[in-house]
């Protein structure tokens, strides 16, 4: 007998639900919010505490990868949208709503770039295996954390009613946002500015819109702004955020480039159907080369090699472009602003002083010393221009001014050398001949896997062979 489509939800929520004693401490340092959430209670004598919040952090470790682990047999092995559906609902109550978006290997992001940043700052085990395990499992299987274990692809992912297809050069164009966003992410992180992307996470603050053990409110006005936004577009847009904003998206893409296998649309041959581009929400699937007859091999090759030169012309346009947007990047740093807020007090700019201000003044510390440490912290954004002097005669000395770059500069070069090699890509003519699964693009979602006929004259196959006699 055939199982019921509604056993693989049920036998996921089970495994979760067989999980909820086994929970992380809050990740570290919190996500900074203006408004609308507390931190957990700690534990003090005496006291009963909530018991997610008095286990240990790697039970939190062991969820993600043992969900990971699951999303990749379910794409590899099972080849199952309704279990892949079932461990997208699983993850999204337990990593979303009950754990309340942390710990969170796209927020890691920002934890792992200050602690190599600064030596001064630590980054926790649970945070740093949060980040590294599924970026390991993208090299090896793709992006089968994507699939079913992320939980703010599996918001997007549970409300797409009906997906319309985004052109392509939108497509493309829409996907370097993400890596302006990790430049930007990394460069605030590495200063000690600001944790940007969880101030600005769209779908945190509706996980903790209903705390689910204390049904109490929370999340930012902002926050939920965004939640509402990006939930709109996402019953219309194939999870807009993952392919168009998440910096850790960008990160996958990447090294799911690389990686050691695949998912494959059909588990043999391919029938030409044409049948998995409308499975395909997220503009994955990657149609045969055409064969134009008379067209020499060489065609193609001018606009490679033009897209080869442009790659350092767009990483030094990057790079200056950083450099002039460091100083306003620099009021990021609560410092930087503190500065600028006294010097206009000092000079009767303004008539009011705020609460930053006076708690300065309070201390008594001189205002030259402020000014000194704004100063190297817009000089870590910046860069800064240092001399030399070269002697070119016996007496004729030439100095020579050079600019170390700051940190906004080499985002921005950064940001630029993407740029460039997309053009590259696009520029670069690939042999197919099936329709296949972009390696980058695919999340490993398992829908077109139940459009292909090939795949269903399988699965026939299969039953006939368990049917009792």
């Amino acid at each position: 007998m055939k199982p019921s489509p509604l056993f693989p939800i049920v036998a996921i929520l089970i495994a979760f639900g067989s999980a909820v004693p086994a929970h992380a401490a809050q990740r570290f340092p919190p996500p900074e919010f203006d408004t609308g959430y507390r931190l957990p209670v700690t534990e003090t004598p005496g006291r009963r505490v909530a018991l997610r919040d008095s286990l240990p952090d790697h039970a939190d470790v062991a969820a993600l990868a043992g969900a990971i682990v699951l999303a990749t047999v379910f794409a590899y092995k099972v080849r199952s949208r309704p279990w892949m559906l079932a461990l997208t609902i699983g993850s999204l109550l337990y990593f979303g709503f009950y754990r309340r978006g942390c710990i969170c290997p796209i927020g890691s992001i920002q934890n792992v770039t200050e602690g190599l940043f600064n030596s001064g700052a630590g980054v926790p085990i649970a945070v740093l295996l949060f980040f590294l395990i599924p970026l390991v499992a993208a090299l090896l299987f793709g992006r089968t954390f994507c699939a079913s274990v992320c939980p703010l692809g599996a918001v997007q992912d549970v409300v797409l009613a009906k997906p319309v297809a985004v052109p392509p050069w939108l497509d493309h164009a829409l996907g370097l946002l993400a890596y302006v966003y990790l430049a930007l992410a990394v460069l605030l992180a590495a200063t000690q500015s600001v944790y940007v992307i969880c101030e600005y996470d769209p779908f945190v603050s509706l996980f903790r819109l209903v705390d689910l053990p204390g049904m109490e409110g929370g999340g930012p006005v902002h926050g939920l702004t965004l939640a509402a936004i990006f939930v709109s577009a996402a019953v219309f847009i194939g999870r807009p955020y993952c392919r168009y904003l998440c910096p850790y998206g960008a990160l996958l893409r990447f090294l799911s480039r690389l990686s050691w296998k695949r998912v494959t649309i059909t588990p043999d041959r391919c029938v030409q159907c044409t049948l998995c581009t409308d499975a395909c929400p997220f503009g994955a699937i990657r149609m045969p080369t055409p064969l134009v007859p008379g067209v020499p091999r060489t065609a193609g090759k001018t606009r490679l090699a033009a897209a080869l030169l442009l790659v350092p012309v767009l990483a030094l346009l990057g790079g200056y472009l950083g450099y002039r947007l460091g100083p306003p990047l620099s009021r990021a740093h609560a410092q930087v602003r503190l500065a600028d807020r006294i010097r206009l007090e000092d000079a009767g700019a303004v008539a009011d002083t705020t609460e930053a201000s006076d708690a300065f003044r309070a201390t008594g510390r001189p205002v030259d010393e402020l000014y000194a440490e704004a100063r190297a912290v817009t000089e870590r954004f910046t860069g800064r221009w240092t001399h030399r002097d070269i002697l070119t005669t016996k007496t004729k000395i030439v100095r020579l001014w050079v600019l170390r770059p700051g940190l906004a500069a080499w985002a921005g070069a950064i940001a630029g050398l993407v740029f460039g090699l997309k053009l590259v890509e696009l520029s670069i003519r690939r042999r197919r001949t099936d329709w296949e699964a972009d390696r980058a693009g695919c999340v490993a979602c398992a829908r077109c896997f139940a459009y292909c006929p090939v795949e269903r004259a399988t699965e026939e196959k299969k039953e006939i062979a368990w049917k009792p006699i």
